[in-house]
């Protein structure tokens, strides 16, 4: 992705380079990806709208799967289906497109409650995201799961483990998630991953070439995540030192350059 960036791009930078904090080096996160630079200064991050529209969807090995079951609907093999992968490999993207398409509402699963639970499927359709062990009521998801099935409603649920992984203690509702069909998204081939680099770039209108994404994709962890936060920390730290992202900055920036 060459050229100039975007007037709104200047703006945004402009606006954003009058907003610094006193700070140490920047955090991050779990991935292969390290500050090197220990800036004295950082700009406030200003919020980046990721586009998760199904024109930006970027298809792949890694998640055919997933694609054609939101494609697919309303003929699912089931009216309740599981989605499941790693951080980052487009569960909250695919549920979008698919919340788009079918008019479903969209609930976090540690903020579904037993009386939420009618208010939820109104539209005869739901997203759960982040299903995780411990952090989800039982009886509202068992409530839930019953309703639906009453009611023919379509739930996707979105989760990194699948069903048979997360100890239930409530044995009926055990016994129900076992029974969703599962499709899993897998973590990117080079070329998706590229895709992804060269995406978070655009969803934050920044101007990068093929040196940076070549760079960036031989040396980060293969995910989505560490695509993400290896692009945020670029921005950021381009907009501190007034410089473009370029390779030499982003060696700057990773272990081992």
């Amino acid at each position: 992705m060459r050229g100039d960036a975007a007037p709104q791009r200047a703006n945004s930078r402009s606006m954003k380079a009058n907003l610094f904090q006193q700070a140490g080096a920047p955090a991050w996160s779990k991935t292969s990806v390290a500050g090197r630079v220990h800036p004295r200064q950082l700009a406030f991050s200003l919020p980046h709208a990721e586009s998760l529209s199904r024109d930006n969807f970027l298809e792949g090995p890694a998640n055919v799967a997933g694609l054609a079951l939101i494609e697919r609907w309303p003929e699912w093999p089931n009216r309740i289906m599981w989605l499941a992968g790693p951080e980052g490999s487009g569960k909250s993207h695919l549920a979008a497109i698919w919340a788009e398409i079918s008019g479903a509402r969209a609930t976090a699963a540690n903020a579904l409650t037993a009386t939420g639970v009618p208010g939820t499927l109104a539209t005869g359709a739901l997203v759960v995201e982040d299903l995780k062990v411990g952090e989800f009521d039982e009886r509202a998801l068992f409530h839930l799961m019953n309703l639906a099935r009453e009611d023919g409603a379509y739930v996707l649920f979105t989760g990194r483990e699948v069903p048979a992984s997360l100890e239930i203690e409530l044995r009926d509702l055990r016994s129900r998630l076992r029974a969703v069909p599962v499709v899993t998204l897998l973590p990117p081939d080079d070329q998706l991953f590229r895709g992804l680099i060269v995406k978070f770039c655009a969803d934050r209108q920044l101007a990068v070439d093929e040196s940076v994404v070549g760079y960036l994709a031989t040396r980060l962890e293969r995910s989505s995540a560490a695509a993400r936060h290896a692009v945020e920390l670029l921005d950021s730290e381009a907009l501190r030192l007034g410089r473009p992202v370029t390779r030499a900055l982003a060696a700057e920036l990773l272990r081992d350059a």
